[in-house]
């Protein structure tokens, strides 16, 4: 077979047509663009609708077929998926120097382009659609749940890793009166929190999680992590929670909260890598539990991955509404390259590829037990 039957061949198997008329058919514009997957798998495939070779009205439908549906392997059988295997086997990704790649090139690019799309609190995580359809109103239930479950009071003292712009430690301390200590790498969301939360219960610092031992002092009633263990990386896993286990108290209680994946890989997806995520990494349920193995007493695993699907939609929803007053700042490839991501991103939800976890650990077991809060 040649390229366009190999790629026609996973198609059919989604039921999706080239040139098509339904909206998750693809529509192509360069007869190039089937040696271009075959050559360079999930690259090749993003790369070339950034760059025009095809397009699809429903983009986020067509990925969920394809992923749910159809025999793609060998998109995963070329040399740019083998380097970045080897490079993740060889090489720790995410150092401290390394870590500072995805601040700069995804969480930096422009507070104006995430607050275009974002809810008030500025969530760039999963929110939680139980009974109700508004994506404020979701976030507003997520920070809720995250609070519920680790049993905040007012008299707790709080370490938010990796604190984002500071939606949630402001949460924290407005509802719930407490004190919030959040850390984060990247400087721009810091500035932003600095410049737009005064609440004195709430203190960010531009720093690395590896360095907290060497900045604050004491140990904390409450550890979170939203969305943070994704660029770790699984060469870190166990070092994060170790410094989770040294800094938490004997009674305290540690929520994770993180995209994970249904395998354990040593690599992400070759186009995230390059363009939204460098070096990120999905965590599995082995890869979490052997990492927590002598550290942490599970006490509870909470699935919402369903959720993530609705909330990359009102997110691109959002982006798309916001677009005419974005784009005298970015080109047209810019538009290309973050619609393909959250699209591709809510087919991947939608397709059950990846999963939103939140888990609660405790150092030595909640006296009595714990209640499971949903």
């Amino acid at each position: 077979m040649n390229s366009r039957e190999i790629v026609q061949k996973m198609l059919d198997s989604a039921d999706i047509k080239i040139n098509g008329e339904r909206p998750w058919d693809i529509q192509v514009h360069n007869e190039k663009l089937y040696d271009r997957i075959l050559s360079k798998g999930t690259l090749g495939i993003g790369e070339s609708y950034m760059d025009g070779w095809w397009d699809c009205e429903a983009l986020d439908e067509m990925i969920y077929r394809v992923l749910r549906f159809s025999d793609r392997s060998f998109l995963s059988k070329n040399l740019t998926n083998l380097l970045l295997y080897l490079k993740s086997q060889f090489f720790n990704l995410q150092t401290k120097s390394e870590a500072k790649k995805v601040t700069n090139y995804h969480y930096d690019i422009s507070d104006d382009l995430y607050m275009s799309f974002l809810d008030p609190y500025s969530q760039y995580t999963c929110a939680y659609f139980k009974d109700t359809t508004d994506l404020n109103k979701a976030q507003e239930n997520k920070m809720d749940l995250i609070c519920r479950k680790i049993q905040l009071k007012s008299t707790d003292r709080v370490l938010d890793l990796g604190c984002g712009w500071g939606g949630l430690a402001k949460w924290m301390a407005e509802k719930h009166g407490c004190r919030v200590i959040g850390i984060n790498l990247a400087k721009g969301q810091v500035e932003y929190v600095q410049k737009h939360i005064s609440n004195p219960l709430v203190e960010i610092i531009n720093m690395d999680y590896r360095d907290v031992g060497n900045v604050l002092k004491g140990k904390f009633d409450k550890v979170v992590s939203i969305g943070m263990m994704e660029h770790v990386g699984y060469k870190n896993y166990r070092k994060m929670l170790k410094i989770v286990r040294k800094y938490l108290k004997e009674d305290g209680i540690f929520l994770l909260h993180t995209i994970g994946g249904n395998n354990s890989v040593k690599s992400g997806n070759a186009w995230l890598n390059k363009y939204i995520f460098p070096n990120g990494m999905l965590p599995s349920v082995n890869q979490i539990s052997r990492s927590c193995e002598g550290l942490f007493v599970l006490e509870d695993w909470h699935n919402f991955g369903a959720y993530y699907d609705l909330t990359l939609m009102a997110w691109y929803k959002n982006f798309d509404k916001s677009w005419p007053k974005l784009k005298d700042r970015y080109s047209e490839r810019f538009y290309r390259m973050f619609r393909y991501y959250l699209l591709l991103c809510a087919g991947s939800f939608r397709a059950r590829e990846m999963e939103l976890w939140q888990i609660v650990l405790s150092p030595k077991g909640v006296l009595g037990g714990y209640t499971a809060v949903r």
